[in-house]
Order: C-alpha cells, then structure tokens, then sequence
C-alpha cells in the first residue's frame, strides 16, 4: 500500500503493512513530536483511502468536535446522521456506518485524538466501548490512531488502566529523520547540498520533516534559515510557543526547563534544575521532566559510574536549541542575521554543543564506524566530581569487550588538529576518569569530527577517529 515517495519510515511502514495484512482487527497508536510527521505517514501509507477519518480540532469544545465528526460521517457515509449528543452516540453512528461496508479491510483514521478528549467529554470511555464490544471482534477492522501530545497517548491511551489497558495492539513511537533520511528528503526536493552543509542544517531544524519542508532548492542554507527564521514573515520564527501550547496543559514550566536546559550543555539532574529554578521537587517535577523525555525534548542518562538517582536531563531538541541561542535573545532581528553570523563567538558556541547532539542521536551510526556494531555497550556522559581535575567527556561507549571509547566531538571547518597542550588535557582527563570510576577496561581515546584529525606527531596517540560521513551511514 506504501507510497514509494514516501522518504524513509522503513520499519513503520512494514508494521503498517504487517497489521493490513493480519487477520484480526487491529489497533495501532502513532505517537511522537509535534510536526515530525505521523500525519503524513499514515495517509501517504493508506493513499488516503480511509472509511472513516476525522482529525480533532485544537482548543474547540466538545459540541464543536461532535459537529466535526457528524460532517466527516456524513461524508464517508452518504447519509446523513443526526447530530450526537455524546460520544458515545458518536462512536454508536460510525459503527452502524461500518457495519454497511462489505470490503476486504475497513480503515479507521483518528487524527490527533487527545484534542478530541476535551475536559469531561468521556471521549476515551466512548471509545473503550466502541473497540471492546464491537471493533476488536472484526478481523479486518484496522484502526489506526495518532497524536502530537505524547504525554496523553503514553499515559491516557498505551498506560490507561481501564478498558482501553493493553488494548492497543501495535505501537508506532514515529523519531525524528536522521541524517541520511534527511539527505534523501532534501534530494527528492531538489536540494543540492554537501554534506557539512545538510549537518547543519540538521544542527537547526533536526530531522523534523515539516521544518525541512520550508526549505527552498533555489536558496542557499544561510539564505533559507534567514527566510524561515528571521525574515519579515518569518513562518518558524512563532514556532516555539505553539508548540509548547499544544503540547502541554501548563506550558510555562516546560519552557522554563528547556530554557535553563538550553545553558547548560552536560544536562542537569532533577534536584539541580529545581535548584536553579527555585521550585519544589516534587511529582509535578518529575511529570515534566518524563513528559518532555517522551515528546523527545530531552534525553536522560547516566553519568557512569553514578546511580540511577542521579540521572541527568539534557536537551536534545535541535530546532529548540536554535530558538533559544539565536531567536529568542534578538528582539529586533535582522533579516539576514544567519548569513552575518557565521565565524561569530554566538555561532560558534552554539554549533559545538549542536555538533554534539547531532552525534547524541546518532549512536547506532558511531558504532557502526566504530566497528563495534554487534558489541553490547551502554552510552554515557561523564562529569568529574572533582572540582581540581578531569573536567567532562562528551561521549562514553562503555563496551561488553573489555573497552571503553572516550569520545571527544568537535566540529569545525576542516580537519581538527590536536595541539601538544590538547593531547596533555585529554590524556589527564582519561587518568582522571580512570582514577575515579576505578574502572579496569582499556580506555580508548576516540574522536568524533567533521572533516576527521590531521596527521601530525600526536595522531597516532589516538586510537579511533570517525567523521561526519560515518554519521550518514
């Protein structure tokens, strides 16, 4: 059923295929960040060809959504039902509509559905009732449900504990492009890019594919995130708010936590967020921390060698990033401010820790490169808790085989050149982390660039280096 145009989705696309092709009724739940496409997968997949589809509607009442959905089923159906008070009459009118359909598969499309649950509405117990005593029992019946706010469908959908409790019999978590999807998106768009350039390009969009959708192929990079960022009718430029407000119900402390998040490159943990944002640690806390994890705003680790308690939370939403190192700060902007910015201390500041979180989501890629491909490893940063020696590492690989990658990222504008002084810091930095973990793997130096390492008298000291053409593997 797939649309070859469709640009990557590989793996979602064949669990599409394998619940179209299943004999018994099916209920799939698509979920991931605003903007980054489940929409577009879905009716690109299905060609359109719905029996029924409906999309909720941001901010309207439970009246206005019921109107909603009378219209679409008078025009799937060709009848016209009267109005339902509930949603329960609602989900009783489509299933009398269904029931008509003789065809080998009928497909159901609920598009944003936690939109659709609006306060005191029983929208999920109408459609509890709706799939447990008539949907579930017919084998080709496939219905297929997405939404942008991932804190409702992992908790109100996939985490419910009533009747909708282990309901949902396949799950797509839909992620951002990576690099070579977004190479592939931007080819099938005309755009003739190489690849440092498409980097940074991911450096500011990520691999959201509405973003990259604005792109224009006539206009250079800088010129395209001039026009989508800083020109006078800017279409990303109120991007941010929006989609903090749709996402979630108490927005302000989700962006108060990014934005602090933002400043500080090696994460936080709970208690030091709250710290500096002098507010108490409590569940409400730890909700917006695990929310903003789920919408793919943050990641969580470990330091190695540290508890679980001590987990920290950094920012991995590239676009967000953008917005808050050169949006946010420019009140007045100059509609050419990405093409002037180049070479700046603003822009170098920011393209080093960008670099990194490019490299942060692409981990599989790293190890490929690595030729550590089939080793179990776990992924970590380190801070020292000494305050008199060994700094941070970017990266930790901690390997099954008895090794330890200490990854080094650095992005730049040619081959990176280690300095006598550099090779020193590194070295002490491997003894400080050896000293502290009192760990007795190998410790392997590795570093992870653009345009790789020059060869000089310190080269050989290191014992892997991989460049950004590895991450497009």
């Amino acid at each position: 059923m797939a649309d070859q145009v469709l640009i990557g989705r590989k793996e979602e696309q064949e669990i599409l295929q394998r619940c179209v092709d299943s004999e018994k009724a099916e209920f799939v739940a698509v979920f991931g960040r605003r903007r980054i496409g489940k929409t577009y997968l879905v009716k690109r997949f299905f060609k359109d060809n719905f029996d029924f589809y409906i999309t909720g509607i941001y901010e309207c009442s439970k009246k206005e959504q019921l109107s909603n959905f009378q219209r679409q089923l008078r025009n799937y159906s060709g009848k016209k039902f009267k109005k339902p008070t509930d949603w329960f009459e609602a989900f009783d009118q489509l299933r009398q509509y269904l029931s008509t359909l003789t065809k080998k598969h009928r497909i159901i499309f609920l598009d944003e559905l936690p939109w659709l649950d609006t306060p005191k509405s029983n929208f999920t117990r109408a459609l509890e009732l709706f799939w447990n005593e008539w949907a579930s029992d017919q084998p080709d019946l496939k219905l297929i449900v997405c939404g942008s706010a991932t804190t409702w469908m992992t908790n109100k959908l996939l985490g419910d504990k009533g009747g909708l409790h282990n309901r949902v019999t396949q799950s797509i978590h839909l992620a951002p492009f990576t690099l070579k999807e977004t190479e592939e998106y931007l080819l099938n768009k005309g755009i003739i890019w190489n690849r440092y350039q498409i980097v940074e390009c991911y450096m500011i969009l990520g691999g959201t594919p509405y973003y990259q959708s604005k792109l224009q192929k006539e206009l250079s990079l800088s010129q395209n995130i001039d026009n989508i960022f800083f020109s006078k009718n800017a279409e990303l430029r109120e991007e941010y708010s929006f989609l903090f407000r749709s996402l979630f119900k108490n927005s302000t402390i989700y962006q108060r936590v990014v934005e602090l998040l933002s400043k500080e490159t090696r994460g936080l943990t709970r208690k030091e967020i709250c710290d500096k944002l002098k507010i108490e640690m409590n569940g409400k806390m730890t909700e917006c921390l695990e929310n903003l994890c789920n919408c793919d705003f943050l990641r969580k680790y470990n330091s190695f060698g540290n508890r679980k308690r001590d987990v920290t939370y950094q920012l991995i939403d590239m676009y967000t990033l953008f917005y808050l190192h050169h949006i946010k700060p420019n009140s007045l902007p100059d509609e050419h401010y990405w093409s002037n910015t180049f070479y700046t201390p603003a822009h170098t500041s920011w393209s080093g820790f960008a670099y990194e979180l490019v490299c942060m989501n692409h981990i599989p890629q790293i190890k490929d490169a690595l030729g550590i491909r089939s080793v179990q490893t776990n992924v970590y940063s380190w801070r020292s808790t000494d305050e008199n020696e060994g700094g941070q590492i970017d990266l930790v690989i901690d390997r099954k085989d008895q090794i330890i990658n200490l990854c080094e990222i650095k992005y730049s504008t040619s081959g990176f050149e280690i300095t006598k002084d550099y090779m020193q810091r590194i070295q002490e930095r491997r003894e400080s982390f050896r000293k502290q973990t009192r760990t007795s793997k190998a410790l392997h130096l590795t570093f992870i660039t653009t345009y790789g390492l020059k060869k000089n008298a310190y080269y050989g000291m290191i014992q892997s280096s991989i460049d950004m053409e590895s991450l497009f593997d």
